[in-house]
């Protein structure tokens, strides 16, 4: 048997433990990445499987590449329209929360530790970041959901706080080894760093969907393999040309993820799953690296600066920045609260050791201790501290299940499947009460073996499986109409002009997205209501505003209205 034989059997079975852990972490109430930890600590040296690793080098290898697939896969995610409504308070928190949590964590630490300031500065700087995946992974295991403006300035000041962290990193190392100068030096490393990743990523962004959307592929499945390629171009140009390389490929990501490329649904699975098959080989393989043993003798030491940082750094540097853009005191003390250390402390405190730094070891033991701490304490009691504040929402409309059949590349549109759950807020009405996007249209409905004609008389029930062209835009106004009973119906809806037909009734809006229009007959078509109410024949562009609602005229055909524009003037600030 060859070596690399035995290497494929071990990463198969450390992979699939993983995987079969997540799922114990809704019932344990831990994080994943304390699980995915303890069974890289477990599977060690000083564990039961007795597997020895003492390769910082490689350990940084594996976590820098599982790093920029996870950042990757998070800029997709990231709809720029909840980068413009938190940019703001998200980018003080992503640069001068991290640095003044460093520098409390720091102080603490060199008085604690007994180690010189610049030391302690750095063991601050390397904790100062938060891991977002970790604290709504959480969150949704639980079924809690929180407000969107909250959840949003949480998640893109999780995602782009990294950088920053990083930047303080490799600035204090080099100060401390390389003896470069902290004034100057510092700033003009922090330019190149922000500038060129920043730039860098949005390059690299521009050009991947303009070559995506051009090229015609062989084959589909090599669609989500060039994107994740072009993300690691973007990094790999950045970081040797002396910028961030994982900024750059936050934002590369970003950008590809808001414009629309074929396959692209398919292409953001294949990333997710990547993005998990990461953490899950990145915190495996750091618990090999740590001996569990060592961790006892800094257990102390790590328990209060583990304190300091969680209750004395974070609220300092939170709860002043949340306050100047207007968030109530119960939402700044859960965003201080979800100070939530996870991979990119451990992956930073790999640094010294491979710098050869005096003192390595320590640092990195303590930090491995501190982010346990975190994980598991901030992680687990996040739920209660959300339900004690009053911050819990009802959960957002979403379809019981869904599924991209295909994206067209020479039209704007997707073939996609939905399948109504148990209790679907559809069951029991016709097709034609469905308030769907006028571009919208029910190819097919499935029903245990019988495939049911889509009219507009047929009756939807639980159990059915329909097949859907649409827009692209349009889908989170169709995920809701296909979604269960229960939740809130239109909080999650996009701040855009949903496109309906004439023919639509007020109690069809109600129905499916729980917009109400107040003093009308429910049976009243847009049609006849904005005929009525416009003081002379409607004519495309007039409009009408109606309890924060207004609807617009956008087609007439025969006298009649055709198409009306339905945007919400008055949605509440999530």
């Amino acid at each position: 048997m060859f070596p690399v034989d035995q290497l494929i059997l071990l990463a198969a079975i450390l992979i699939l433990v993983g995987i079969v852990s997540s799922k114990l972490s809704a019932r344990l109430g831990l994080p994943v990445l304390v699980l995915f930890l303890v069974i890289g600590m477990l599977a060690g040296e000083s564990g039961i499987g007795g597997i020895a690793f003492d390769n910082p080098a490689g350990a940084h290898a594996l976590g820098t590449l599982a790093l920029a697939m996870i950042l990757f896969d998070g800029g997709l995610q990231t709809p720029t329209s909840s980068i413009r409504k938190v940019w703001k308070p998200a980018s003080l928190l992503a640069t001068f929360g991290v640095l003044i949590t460093a520098l409390i964590t720091g102080v603490a630490a060199a008085y604690i530790l007994d180690l010189p300031l610049l030391e302690g500065l750095l063991l601050g700087a390397i904790v100062g970041s938060t891991d977002a995946a970790a604290v709504f992974s959480l969150l949704r295991n639980a079924g809690i959901h929180i407000n969107k403006k909250l959840k949003s300035t949480l998640e893109i000041e999780s995602a782009s706080n990294d950088p920053m962290a990083i930047f303080l990193t490799v600035g204090l190392l080099e100060v401390l080894v390389n003896g470069m100068e902290p004034g100057t030096g510092l700033l003009e490393l922090f330019v190149m760093q922000m500038g060129v990743g920043g730039l860098v990523g949005l390059g690299v962004g521009w050009a991947s969907v303009k070559i995506i959307n051009r090229i015609h592929l062989v084959a589909s499945g090599l669609y989500p393999v060039m994107v994740a390629a072009c993300g690691f171009l973007s990094f790999g140009i950045s970081a040797n040309a002396g910028g961030s390389g994982f900024l750059a490929i936050f934002l590369t990501g970003v950008f590809i993820g808001n414009h629309r490329i074929a396959f692209q649904r398919s292409t953001f699975l294949f990333h997710d799953g990547l993005a998990w098959l990461s953490q899950i080989v990145m915190f495996v393989v750091l618990g090999l690296l740590i001996n569990p043993v060592s961790l006892l003798d800094v257990w102390l030491e790590g328990l209060v600066i583990a304190a300091v940082l969680i209750l004395v750094a974070r609220p300092i540097a939170v709860l002043p920045v949340m306050k100047l853009f207007g968030f109530n005191a119960r939402e700044a003390s859960l965003v201080a609260w979800v100070g939530l250390r996870g991979s990119v402390p451990i992956i930073l405190a790999i640094f010294p050791l491979m710098f050869g730094l005096e003192g390595a070891e320590l640092i990195f033991n303590v930090v491995f201790f501190v982010v346990l701490i975190s994980a598991t304490i901030q992680g687990t009691t996040l739920p209660v501290v959300a339900r004690k504040l009053g911050l819990t929402e009802k959960p957002p409309a979403v379809p019981a299940a869904s599924l991209e059949i295909t994206a067209l590349e020479e039209v704007d549109a997707d073939i996609v499947e939905y399948t109504l759950s148990d209790h679907p807020r559809a069951a029991g009405r016709r097709l034609s009460q469905m308030a769907l996007p006028d571009t919208t249209v029910v190819a097919m409905i499935t029903r245990g073996k019988d495939v049911i004609p889509p009219r507009g008389s047929t009756e939807l029930m639980a159990g059915d499986h329909l097949f859907v062209v649409l827009r692209p835009e349009t889908r989170p106004f169709i995920d809701c109409v296909f979604s269960d009973a229960v939740g809130a119906v239109s909080d999650e809806l996009p701040d855009q002009e949903l496109k309906l037909k004439g023919s639509t009734r007020i109690d069809d809006l109600r129905h499916s997205y729980g917009m109400l229009i107040e003093e009308e007959d429910g049976q009243t078509t847009l049609d006849a209501l904005l005929r009525n109410t416009l003081s002379s024949q409607p004519e495309i562009g007039d409009s009408l505003q109606l309890n924060g609602i207004m609807l617009a005229v956008l087609a007439t055909l025969g006298g009649r209205i055709t198409t009306v524009g339905l945007t919400v003037q008055d949605k509440p600030d999530q």
